[in-house]
């Protein structure tokens, strides 16, 4: 296939722009319930009274549940992007993930319908599951397929960043609707607000993504009459393929997830529950531990243009296994005595944890600020949606989705708090050595050559 014609700045600028929103608000959606799970509210909303800890393992699974269903999503979805488009693919799956987030907001209690109430909690977070296992991938995809030679891993790690961009306006709309209502309001119906809120941000989405133009590598591919058949089928029987789906799969998707959550929600939890930190005081910490960790995303994707995608992740990866322990330990150190009544966090104290929190966003932007590029220029256009999607989301889905619920668990039955680091450890080390052995360095004319 020829390569596609060069987009102008202020198309590559709105494609960028369109699209990084788009990734921000959909990540909310998804990760509006890690936020609010992690702070013990949906626990006494949702599910039974009387046992705190197994409430709070149901409401961890019901997290994992979403992400249990991202890979079906990326066959789906990834089918459709192969088959009709980039653009209107994640048009579809937006739509279908604010309209699931908006729903749980108005589920009634489980003290009002009982069983019913997780029951169909389930099914929308099983619904925006299926949405962002197509729309990471589109919108990744896209942004790759504008982007010029040796520019990719900088433009696609806007596309990263906005995954971090979703944690941290997720802890700030809960703020903000924290604020504005009292505690005792907070408590019976605030809470909602939240999710409500993303019937605003599909709007905008919507309003910006209309306005784009199709991918110019698919519109070529198109024209040439180059779509695949059957991406899904092609996915697995194209030459070399299995090889790069298995790298994707338990060398990237799997070891940059566990660093991602353990650097967002791990940490969030840890202030939470074991440091006994207030949980408004914790929301921030971690929300300005995470907007200090962007630039890391930026920094790696520029420099994954210059030294090669696999490099940066490889470091990252040995760092973790080095650094993953003693952060948390500083963290623990830091916070001690936050249980004991009258404990107030001194500033030193609260930049001690900040410095253990930007510490991880350093090592998940090494891992995951040029994947977006890596995994675009590791697959042939016509195949790239399915191949890309679909095991980077059964990486991500069950390494990194069933690590909340792994790691209380593993804590639940040791006492150890750190203990369910180990998960990470274990995962990161199986994911530097899959890459080591697995990861050949893309062509680095990057993805609008189409592959």
């Amino acid at each position: 296939m020829t390569a596609a014609a060069q987009p102008s700045p202020g198309q590559i600028r709105q494609v960028i722009t369109a699209s990084s929103l788009g990734t921000v608000f959909e990540w909310y959606d998804f990760f509006i319930w890690g936020t609010l799970t992690a702070s013990g509210i949906l626990q006494r909303s949702f599910f039974p009274p009387g046992d705190e800890l197994l409430a709070t393992l149901l409401a961890w699974a019901t997290f994992a549940v979403g992400f249990a269903f991202r890979p079906l999503g990326a066959i789906v979805f990834g089918y459709l992007g192969d088959k009709l488009g980039r653009k209107y693919t994640f048009l579809v799956t937006i739509t279908l993930m604010g309209v699931a987030t908006a729903g749980i907001g108005l589920v009634p209690s489980y003290a009002t319908i009982g069983t019913a109430a997780p029951v169909t909690i389930i099914l929308l977070r099983i619904a925006q599951g299926l949405a962002l296992g197509g729309e990471y991938g589109g919108a990744a995809i896209y942004v790759a397929e504008h982007s010029p030679a040796r520019k990719s891993g900088f433009y696609t790690s806007f596309i990263q960043a906005s995954v971090v961009g979703g944690f941290i306006l997720s802890l700030a709309v809960v703020l903000f609707f924290k604020g504005l209502v009292s505690g005792e309001a907070w408590i019976a119906w605030g809470w909602r607000l939240p999710f409500l809120f993303s019937i605003l941000l599909l709007a905008v989405s919507l309003w910006m993504r209309f306005k784009l133009a199709e991918s110019p590598v698919f519109k070529a591919m198109k024209a040439e009459g180059e779509t695949a058949g059957n991406p899904f089928v092609e996915s697995f029987t194209y030459p070399g393929n299995l090889k790069r789906l298995f790298v994707a799969l338990f060398g990237i998707g799997a070891g940059l997830t566990v660093i991602f959550y353990t650097a967002m929600f791990s940490a969030l939890a840890f202030m939470q529950g074991p440091l006994r930190i207030d949980e408004t005081t914790a929301q921030v910490i971690a929300a300005a531990g995470a907007f200090a960790g962007l630039p890391f995303y930026f920094w790696t994707g520029a420099w994954s243009d210059r030294v090669g995608r696999r490099k940066p992740i490889l470091i990252g990866y040995a760092l973790t296994l080095v650094l993953l322990f003693p952060l948390f330990w500083l963290m623990g150190w830091a916070g001690a005595g936050a249980a004991a009544p009258g404990f107030v966090p001194d500033a030193g104290k609260i930049g001690l944890i900040l410095v253990a929190i930007v510490g991880l966003m350093a090592l998940s932007g090494l891992t995951y600020g040029s994947v977006a590029a890596l995994l675009a220029e590791m697959f042939p256009a016509r195949i790239r949606y399915s191949s890309m999607s679909i095991p980077y989301h059964f990486g991500t889905g069950y390494f990194g989705g069933f690590l909340p619920l792994i790691s209380a668990y593993v804590v639940s039955r040791t006492g150890d708090p750190y203990s369910g680091l180990w998960y990470t450890w274990a995962v990161v080390l199986m994911a530097l050595v899959v890459t080591w052995w697995g990861l050949e360095e893309p062509a680095r004319e990057g993805a609008r050559a189409g592959g």
